[in-house]
């Protein structure tokens, strides 16, 4: 009895300390919007670990360059340079400066704007090179400020900065070829903030795709399946309000509104980290857009049954298919 005593009581100290640390969290959040913007970036977070990012062969990309820019003088990104399949073998033992002549070579290019966590070296993101590249694009990707081996720190304005100061290098080397904006995830926050402001500036990408986009970061967060407290009292007031007061916004669904060029969305119905319904909501967002009347606006859902939830759409066997449709039209557009 004694006993069955004890492990009660440890029970329910521990249940207490729980129930404590749960209604203590979002004081803290409040108190410190640091943590908040953290948990959105998750840039801490490296995984795979141990990888050499100077070193994309490591990784199976063996027609890959290193590079690094400097967007801002604080300020140095990581960037790798994937050739077309096409290039392979030319590629073998090439210095910088012949990836860098090589992108004015007649084959697109695509920037590729990761989502949070991890680095340019995550293993379905090396695996979405793999199959772009495969298809005849070159692939331009970097980590942001404070991602992988990028120096500076996180935010909004400096992580859509970094994909200008690249987008305009590629554009100074790429000649007459399309230049194609995909995002992914938190990426399609940075893509929508960067082609809202390159048709500002009137040099719009040849294209844009989004990869399991959602509508605003309040939003997502809302819909996020991780978040415990949505249904705790004052959730916005504690969690929300913090995410905007240090200044992240990431506002897909206004940034759509400025946006003129073709939009291609794709998105897994059972993705479990940005809900399928908000691409869609995204997707109507943009459709009635007076921004895309004159361009080709379209979403492609993928089935449950598929199993691509938040980032193999890579493994589809119909993605060639769809990139060469929508991305041919693209491309005849830009021609004419």
């Amino acid at each position: 009895l004694y006993r069955r005593y004890g492990l009660w009581f440890r029970l329910r100290k521990l249940l207490l300390w729980l129930l404590g640390m749960y209604i203590a969290i979002p004081f803290l959040v409040k108190l410190c919007p640091a943590i908040q913007a953290k948990l959105v970036f998750l840039n801490f977070v490296r995984v795979p670990y141990f990888i050499d990012l100077k070193r994309p062969q490591d990784q199976g990309l063996n027609h890959t360059c290193n590079y690094y820019l400097q967007p801002e003088e604080d300020v140095t990104i990581g960037v790798w340079h994937t050739v077309p399949a096409a290039l392979w073998k030319n590629a073998r033992g090439k210095d910088q400066l012949w990836f860098e002549e090589a992108l004015g070579s007649s084959h697109p290019v695509i920037l590729y704007l990761h989502g949070n966590a991890g680095t340019r070296g995550g293993d379905h993101r090396v695996e979405l090179y793999k199959v772009l590249s495969s298809l005849g694009y070159h692939v331009v990707t970097f980590d942001y400020r404070g991602w992988g081996d990028s120096i500076g720190s996180p935010s909004e304005r400096g992580m859509t900065y970094d994909a200008l100061h690249v987008f305009d290098w590629i554009k100074a080397r790429s000649g007459d070829n399309p230049v194609y904006i995909w995002g992914h995830s938190l990426g399609t926050g940075v893509a929508t903030n960067l082609v809202r402001r390159l048709c500002e500036r009137e040099t719009p990408p040849d294209a844009l795709i989004l990869e399991s986009p959602f509508t605003n970061i309040r939003e997502e967060a809302r819909s996020h399946p991780f978040s415990i407290y949505r249904y705790f009292p004052g959730f916005d007031w504690f969690f929300l309000d913090p995410i905007t007061t240090s200044g992240i916004k990431f506002a897909n669904d206004e940034n759509v509104k400025y946006i003129s060029c073709s939009l291609l969305i794709l998105h897994a119905e059972d993705d479990p980290v940005v809900p399928f319904h908000l691409g869609k909501k995204l997707y109507n967002i943009a459709a009635t857009s007076r921004s895309f009347r004159d361009y080709k606006v379209q979403f492609v859902p993928f089935h449950t049954d598929l199993g691509y939830r938040h980032k193999y759409i890579y493994r589809s066997p119909e993605l060639p298919r769809i990139l060469r449709e929508f991305l041919g039209k693209s491309e005849h557009e830009h021609h004419h």
